[in-house]
């Protein structure tokens, strides 16, 4: 993986040791969170990543304030020095079969760009729910390197929930594990043949590839997580946002942007969900 700067000579900044970036995942929810904290933030584009295994895709000025045609590319680095944060945005997924080669690859670049902390921000299947609570907000899941059992004290003081599904000793995050510490898969420990369990679906996604290599490589990661359907998960983006704001100690309201609680919302966001119903129809 190799990181092509906007100026020549740059690189990522260690005075931000954070980084986040989403796990893509169901309803686009981290990737809309990061969007939402980059246009926010004011954070400025400092650089690309190339990596083989991500999608290609192109696209106009994310961000604006107006569209002035400067492309935006698959993987996207920025940095907010006033907020000491680095954020990575990742647009088209990673070719299937190749995840934990670039979760790798990006906990390898990682280590050499000197950050510390990693927060990775990510959605699930609303459907695999087990306990739905209709009489609070969306809760907040996470999981942390912190603990060999995914706790984290800072998290729980902060309202969020330890998704109970993170098992490292359930039978498929010890193989993930066992791959992001260069193990050479086994035929007879795992296949693909295999029957699926329920807790299976967790270990399978970007988010813990990306938690499990980073974590591997001594990178103390925070993975935070909701719950979602597809659709206009823009609200839910929100709160994934304001969830990270939290974890980093960040007020939203001295944002100062154009959105109740000081949010900027993207330029990018005007045409996502295409123009309203004409509502002559009702």
């Amino acid at each position: 993986m190799e990181f092509a700067p906007e100026d020549e000579g740059r690189s990522l900044s260690p005075e931000c040791p954070t980084l986040l970036l989403p796990g893509l995942s169901i309803g686009n929810v981290g990737q809309l969170a990061v969007d939402l904290l980059i246009a926010s933030t004011r954070a400025k584009r400092v650089g690309w990543l190339d990596a083989p295994s991500v999608l290609p895709c192109v696209g106009n000025d994310a961000y604006g304030p107006v569209a002035e045609g400067d492309l935006a590319l698959p993987l996207e680095a920025y940095e907010s020095p006033l907020h000491a944060i680095s954020l990575i945005q990742q647009r088209s997924p990673v070719i299937k079969g190749m995840m934990v080669t670039f979760a790798k690859k990006f906990a390898n670049f990682l280590v050499r760009s000197g950050k510390q902390h990693v927060i990775v921000l990510s959605s699930l299947d609303s459907g695999r729910r087990k306990n739905i609570d209709a009489s609070s907000g969306m809760q907040i899941y996470y999981i942390s390197s912190v603990s060999d059992d995914g706790t984290d004290t800072d998290c729980e003081n902060l309202g969020f929930e330890k998704l109970a599904e993170y098992n490292p000793s359930q039978r498929r995050w010890k193989y993930l594990t066992s791959l992001t510490e260069g193990a050479t898969p086994q035929e007879d420990v795992i296949s693909d043949e295999d029957e699926l369990l329920e807790d299976d679906y967790y270990p399978g996604l970007p988010f813990a590839a990306l938690f499990s290599c980073c974590k591997a490589k001594g990178l103390r990661v925070t993975c935070l997580l909701c719950y979602c359907s597809e659709g206009d998960n823009i609200t839910d983006s929100f709160q994934l946002a304001a969830a990270a704001c939290k974890l980093l100690g960040l007020n939203p309201d001295k944002f100062r942007g154009n959105e109740e609680g000081g949010w900027i919302t993207p330029l990018s966001w005007t045409t996502v969900y295409g123009p309203p119903p004409d509502m002559s129809l009702f």
